[in-house]
């Protein structure tokens, strides 16, 4: 199952949410204001590296251009639109909103 998170983690729970239902391999999309969770050194950091022990993790170049963030945590692969179209027809998708 594909896991996309929308909302920051600086104003919301839906990551931490998101954690607790996760299943090894399931993949993990940061997209809109939910690439802040991405941004290396910030207090979601460990978190994120739990998380990408067992899962692949990924952020939506165009949502992190458009925030003017580019220190990504190390492992966060980014994806173009191409890369969340193949992403979603790949897996089933739940959307933490």
């Amino acid at each position: 199952m594909l896991h996309t998170i929308n909302k920051s983690p600086f104003s919301g729970d839906s990551f931490d949410t998101c954690i607790r239902f996760l299943q090894p391999g399931d993949p993990v999309l940061f997209i809109e204001n939910g690439v802040y969770a991405v941004q290396q050194g910030n207090r979601f950091s460990e978190a994120l590296a739990g998380v990408m022990k067992n899962n692949p993790v990924y952020a939506l170049r165009p949502d992190l251009e458009a925030r003017g963030i580019s220190n990504l945590t190390e492992g966060v692969a980014t994806v173009d639109y191409d890369g969340f179209v193949d992403l979603v027809e790949e897996h089933q998708v739940n959307s933490w909103l």
